[in-house]
């Protein structure tokens, strides 16, 4: 008897040390707006966010930092200690631990012109596109593209595997290619 409660307790103190020693994964985001500033010495950039708010973010400088984020959207983007395009228009991936947010990356999304509109979702075609109804009564209708990013409840994902129903309110941030309205990203709204 006394064989096996000690070999349970032996077990509950690895399990338990075991479950302290994971590391936590910060969950990667995404969010849209123009590099105002980029402060090398205080490793920090100010971003001035989609939606009129100024934000500052610092560099992520702990590389062994475990993240919850699908590697293929990080594959064209710059980390955010290498990015230098003070005035590009980017999307920002971080990660923020309630009081601070660390960018990760940053990806120039190029030259524009940019169309952002908001709206109600009327129709979503899984990875091919997305349609929304916005507060003038207009409808437009997005393609979704390998590069198109989506930010939803959970982080930052490919917009291929963006969930999007009837009636979600949903931020789009496109271009045009080749005469086509493209989706650079998406996000959920309230």
């Amino acid at each position: 008897m006394f064989r096996r409660v000690a070999s349970c307790m032996a077990f509950a103190v690895c399990l338990g040390w075991c479950c302290c020693a994971a590391p936590a994964q910060e969950v990667v985001h995404a969010l849209t707006g123009t590099v105002s500033s980029i402060d090398d010495k205080a490793k920090t950039i100010t971003v001035f966010v989609d939606g009129g708010d100024l934000s500052v973010f610092k560099d992520m400088t702990n590389t062994k930092t475990s993240l919850s984020v699908d590697k293929k959207l990080l594959s064209d983007a710059t980390t955010a200690d290498d990015f230098k395009k003070q005035g590009a228009y980017v999307l920002v991936f971080y990660f923020s631990d309630g009081h601070a947010r660390t960018a990760v990356a940053l990806r120039s999304l190029g030259p524009g012109p940019f169309t952002a509109a908001a709206g109600t979702v009327t129709d979503f075609k899984g990875r091919r596109s997305i349609s929304i109804i916005d507060k003038t009564g207009a409808t437009q209708t997005f393609d979704l593209s390998s590069n198109t990013v989506a930010e939803g409840g959970y982080g930052a994902v490919n917009g291929a595997k963006f969930q999007a129903e009837k009636g979600d309110h949903v931020r789009v941030v496109g271009a045009a290619q080749n005469g086509e309205p493209i989706a650079l990203f998406v996000t959920q709204t309230m």
